[in-house]
């Protein structure tokens, strides 16, 4: 089975059917890191099918010099800060899911308030620290990673994450105090 980096190579000479691997293999990566960024499953598979034919145009020039996979994420992640510039946009529908448990109807509640009261503080926080948070602790991205994703050093994502986690647990000081 071809890596992701050599099925690129041969889209960038002209092997459609190569892409159509890439793209069934990363869709629903692509897709989900807009989602949780956009808050929108309309405007995120948008924003992923934008992604896919960006990448599919510049495939002649295309080098694998980082995994596919971050490639592709500074590709979406880049569409996404290009929309929080242009609206303000509604930010995670739901936090990811939790461990399978029938939980009880009070905590079912407990957690949509938390969810809620999360949603709402991370749309208080700058795009790019936004950006810093959805790759680093939802889609499980390293510092490194994270990092060429947004093409800024590790010690620029690590300052980004910093300043939101301080914003965030100002925001969030009530709901970590219980």
């Amino acid at each position: 089975m071809p890596t992701d980096e050599e099925l690129m190579q041969a889209v960038g000479r002209g092997d459609l059917l190569a892409f159509e691997q890439v793209v069934l293999r990363h869709q629903k990566e692509a897709w989900s890191v807009a989602r949780r960024f956009l808050g929108d499953a309309t405007e995120a598979e948008d924003v992923a099918q934008e992604a896919f034919l960006r990448i599919l145009e510049a495939s002649p020039r295309y080098r694998p010099t980082a995994s596919f996979r971050t490639y592709l994420y500074r590709v979406v992640t880049n569409l996404c800060l290009d929309r929080a510039e242009k609206k303000r946009p509604l930010y995670l529908e739901s936090l990811p899911d939790a461990a399978a448990s029938d939980p009880s109807p009070a905590d079912a509640f407990v957690a949509q308030e938390r969810d809620q009261a999360v949603r709402a503080a991370l749309e208080t926080i700058p795009a790019r620290q936004r950006a810093a948070i959805v790759l680093r602790h939802f889609e499980g991205l390293s510092t490194r990673e994270v990092a060429s994703v947004m093409e800024i050093t590790p010690k620029a994502v690590e300052r980004l994450l910093a300043r939101a986690r301080s914003a965030l647990e100002l925001r969030l000081k009530d709901l970590l105090n219980e």
